[in-house]
């Protein structure tokens, strides 16, 4: 069989500091200067109050899933050696929302379940993955 490699993030001038902040298993988003609102996917103005004042700032990484589906047959040949697979919407605790990968198993999912980033190597890439967050003592 051929090896069939994975797909890339797009990486352009807008996106590259997310993208270098998370090979180095850091968690970064943007945040509007003017209107203080969090951003998320990377984008040159804020979608909020239109200002292109953004800056990249440290996010905690964690979340709680909103939605989620249970991938069996995948869209792209390279995943389908993970199918199948938990891919989710979660929201971070700064309010934007984003698609991942759940590092969850389909039993233990539920909604609105707190979850951290975790950093997974994917071909030559870092993505930024969520896993279940344990409750804390």
């Amino acid at each position: 069989m051929k090896n069939i490699s994975f797909p890339e993030p797009t990486v352009n001038p807008i996106t590259k500091p997310f993208w270098d902040e998370v090979a180095n298993h850091r968690f970064t988003i943007q945040q509007c200067e003017d209107c203080k609102e969090w951003i998320f996917y990377p984008r040159a103005h804020c979608p909020h109050c239109f200002g292109s004042n953004l800056a990249w700032k440290k996010a905690s990484g964690k979340g709680y899933l909103k939605s989620w589906s249970i991938v069996h047959r995948a869209g792209h040949p390279a995943w389908q050696t993970k199918a199948p697979y938990v891919v989710g919407v979660v929201e971070l605790e700064e309010g934007p929302s984003l698609l991942s990968h759940i590092l969850v198993s389909s039993e233990e999912l539920t909604y609105r379940m707190p979850l951290h980033v975790s950093y997974e190597q994917i071909g030559t890439y870092t993505l930024p993955f969520f896993k279940k967050q344990e409750a804390q003592s």
